[in-house]
């Protein structure tokens, strides 16, 4: 069965001021287009055409050969997931148990929010930085290069996740990551982060 483009949740202005509808124009409807065109061509007539995305993306990591459809693959589940952790009028509070977890594994909201930023500022060149639930049980930041994720690492769920390739953020930054990071905290869908943590 061949891949689709997910909808937005949410219509294409609705991130302004902090992601703009520009922004979504090119990342959703061309970039994210572009992974699910390639790796629907890449996957057709292979042992892939209909292995689900997660098995695509496990079984191609660190495959030299298969690099392409892992790429592709990859960068499809990052986007799908990242649609999702944002939403219009997003941030504010932390649900409970999520709150609870961040202060117990950082010590503070805040010192969370800072190794997030820092994972993504020192992300060199294009990737991700995350939130993850490790194999272990403890909240981790983790950074990955290019669309790399932590199911393809086995590093454990992906609660949170944000984009640092400059297609996600030059439109409205410029060169400047670090606002991005920053204004990303304006987007976050915490409800969303605390369902992957449950």
């Amino acid at each position: 069965m061949a891949f689709t483009l997910p909808d937005l949740p949410y219509a294409i202005d609705a991130l302004a001021p902090y992601m703009s509808q520009e922004t979504l124009e090119f990342h959703h409807g061309k970039h994210h287009q572009s992974y699910i065109t390639n790796l629907n061509n890449m996957v057709k007539g292979n042992e892939f055409e209909s292995a689900s995305l997660e098995d695509i993306v496990k079984k191609t990591y660190n495959v030299a050969d298969k690099a392409g459809i892992f790429n592709n693959a990859s960068q499809h589940w990052n986007h799908g997931l990242f649609w999702q952790w944002m939403k219009p009028n997003g941030g504010g509070a932390i649900p409970g148990d999520l709150e609870k977890k961040l202060i117990e594994d950082f010590g503070s909201v805040d010192a969370f929010k800072d190794a997030f930023v820092q994972a993504g500022v020192t992300q060199f060149g294009s990737g991700w930085c995350w939130l993850v639930l490790g194999t272990d049980g403890k909240l981790q930041v983790t950074k990955t290069a290019n669309g790399i994720n932590p199911i393809a690492t086995g590093e454990g769920t992906a609660l949170l996740g944000c984009d640092v390739w400059e297609h996600s953020y030059y439109i409205d930054y410029r060169n400047s990551r670090p606002n991005y990071l920053e204004a990303f905290w304006n987007l976050v869908n915490w409800d969303f982060v605390n369902e992957n943590l449950a």
